[in-house]
């Protein structure tokens, strides 16, 4: 579970609700007509722009924004360099039994580009084009929240006007202009509640959790291409290290082992 994500977004709400409380009466912030316009225009604006399907896909990635993203560059660079060193002392037909327990995906299929003996062009070229095709599939989600989130001042401006109009038009009944006044306030209020503290916060999130994914891929290839190379683990080790912020990167005895499977295969 990603707890900021969580805690970002009932903080905000809870602390809204309390600045509300100290100033005035919670259940007068509540106008079902404000939500109708809102909630409803939004949602409807937002079906109309979009295929189905795509908007679909918006109720699929939401959940991933509450869902801690597993990601251990440091798992990931240890991996690339048993592979390496398996490749340096056994040649790279030997990594079609490494690459079976694999459970990330593009190091699997980058894996097995190798031991079929694919070019590096051609490793570049495939594994790129899936890089290309993730950020194109996480941002048919996230746009839709984008979206929503655009959308919601609008129609919070709507109830605006509409709570003026009736209010213009009733000056004469004083019993009216409350409740007007109340819809044009709180539609607004709505509209941006919803746009800044739910929609682009989540979007935000997935955009950041797609990046640390295309980053995390970025240095597989990387590894994968060096590997192909035939290049020492160790040099391997220097050039994947550089991927991972200092504060994060786990000192490793294996450092003296790439040295002694360099030397062993000399």
């Amino acid at each position: 579970m990603e707890i900021s994500t969580i805690a970002g977004i009932v903080g905000g709400f809870g602390l809204i609700i309390f600045g509300i409380s100290i100033s005035g009466d919670i259940a007068s912030y509540f106008e079902f007509t404000s939500v109708l316009i809102v909630f409803g225009g939004t949602l409807a604006a937002t079906i109309a722009s979009y295929p189905l399907s795509q908007f679909k896909l918006l109720l699929k990635i939401i959940p991933k924004a509450f869902k801690k993203q597993e990601i251990d560059l440091n798992e990931d660079l240890e991996m690339l360099i048993n592979m390496a060193q398996v490749a340096r002392r056994e040649g790279l037909l030997a990594l079609e039994d490494a690459i079976d327990g694999i459970e990330n995906e593009f190091l699997q299929k980058g894996g097995r580009l190798l031991v079929d003996g694919c070019d590096p062009e051609l490793i570049m070229s495939i594994m790129e084009s899936e890089l290309d095709f993730l950020q194109e599939r996480h941002a048919k989600g996230r746009v839709v929240l984008e979206t929503m989130a655009s959308y919601a001042p609008a129609f919070g401006m709507i109830g605006t006007l509409i709570g003026l109009i009736n209010m213009l038009k009733n000056l004469s009944d004083a019993a009216t202009l409350g409740p007007s006044m109340a819809v044009a306030m709180i539609t607004t209020f709505y509209g941006v509640m919803i746009a800044n503290l739910i929609c682009m916060p989540l979007a935000r999130k997935l955009k950041a959790q797609t990046a640390n994914e295309f980053y995390q891929k970025q240095m597989i290839l990387e590894g994968l291409l060096a590997i192909q190379d035939g290049e020492n683990p160790r040099m391997i080790r220097e050039k994947l290290n550089t991927f991972i912020p200092p504060a994060e990167l786990r000192d490793s005895a294996s450092n003296s082992n790439d040295d002694n499977e360099g030397k062993e295969t000399e």
